[in-house]
């Protein structure tokens, strides 16, 4: 590494001493460094989302924060190839699989060429309105269609490459990558992907029909979706994050992206205990006293 941007939680006084801290022990080495705050974008509009300038010469980005810090940036490296490197400064991640007590240790392990880059896909999610493309939007984790808290139950009519596979009438539909099977998809009843799978999940939201269950299509499918009937109050989420409100008759088009993410993994980050971790797999219920 010769270049590295730092990017940091916003308004996180720990995350900016880290931040500093990493530029200190990098700059040390001869490496060049770049930190910035990252913008807020939850609760954004699609149409609004902020921006976050990463310096083409960045070599690698390492990212101070949690999942939803680094599922921002992966964003703004849509089309790049540049790895990311996820510092988490809580709970363990799925994304940012680094805590602060090993950061060190993983970046002599990076820095002594000692890991591997591991390639998780994204999807290119875009709102056909009028015969017009309004909104087009990378995604990592997943796409969610659903409505306010006081709209009826929807009405979902779902494509794959053309053909026509059902109406999912539901509170509404998730559309999932294997590094997003993790999320809602997974509170929604949906199943666990292995990240560097090339599938795409496709997942209702408490469906009315209970036939209507999780399905796995092949990463190279085309997903169109439209609304069916009146569509009031209903939104399309990326990421958890970023929002566009759906008129009737938009068309919701979701296909893999061409460039995945590309994650910085050291031999000590094992994705199975990571997950055990954080489901509490295989701990022993814990029963209240006599």
């Amino acid at each position: 590494m010769q270049c590295v941007a730092i990017v940091y939680k916003r308004s996180r006084p720990e995350a900016a001493k880290l931040a500093r801290i990493i530029k200190d022990w990098l700059t040390s080495r001869h490496v060049e460094v770049l930190c910035q705050e990252n913008v807020d974008q939850q609760g954004r509009s699609c149409a609004s989302s902020p921006k976050l300038e990463i310096p083409p010469q960045a070599q690698t980005v390492i990212v101070l924060g949690g999942d939803g810090t680094l599922l921002s940036v992966a964003r703004f490296l849509a089309g790049r190839t540049t790895p990311v490197m996820g510092i988490n400064l809580g709970g363990l991640g799925f994304l940012t699989e680094i805590n602060m007590e090993d950061c060190f240790r993983e970046l002599k392990e990076i820095l002594g060429n000692n890991y591997e880059i591991e390639e998780r896909m994204r999807l290119e999610v875009t709102i056909q309105r009028d015969g017009q493309e309004v909104i087009r939007q990378s995604v990592l984790n997943d796409a969610v269609i659903n409505k306010g808290a006081l709209a009826r139950i929807i009405d979902i009519k779902t494509s794959i490459d053309g053909k026509y596979l059902t109406n999912y009438r539901a509170d509404g539909l998730i559309v999932a990558t294997p590094t997003g099977s993790t999320a809602y998809n997974l509170s929604a009843g949906g199943p666990i992907v292995y990240p560097t799978a090339r599938v795409v999940v496709l997942t209702p939201i408490c469906p009315f029909t209970l036939t209507h269950r999780p399905i796995i299509l092949p990463s190279e499918v085309v997903i169109q979706v439209e609304i069916v009937g009146p569509a009031r109050d209903l939104t399309l989420t990326c990421d958890g994050q970023v929002g566009c409100e759906l008129s009737p008759l938009d068309r919701i088009r979701i296909s893999t992206q061409a460039s995945p993410l590309r994650l910085i993994k050291t031999p000590s980050i094992n994705y199975f205990e990571i997950l055990r971790t954080k489901l509490k797999w295989g701990q022993a219920e814990l029963r209240p006293l006599p």
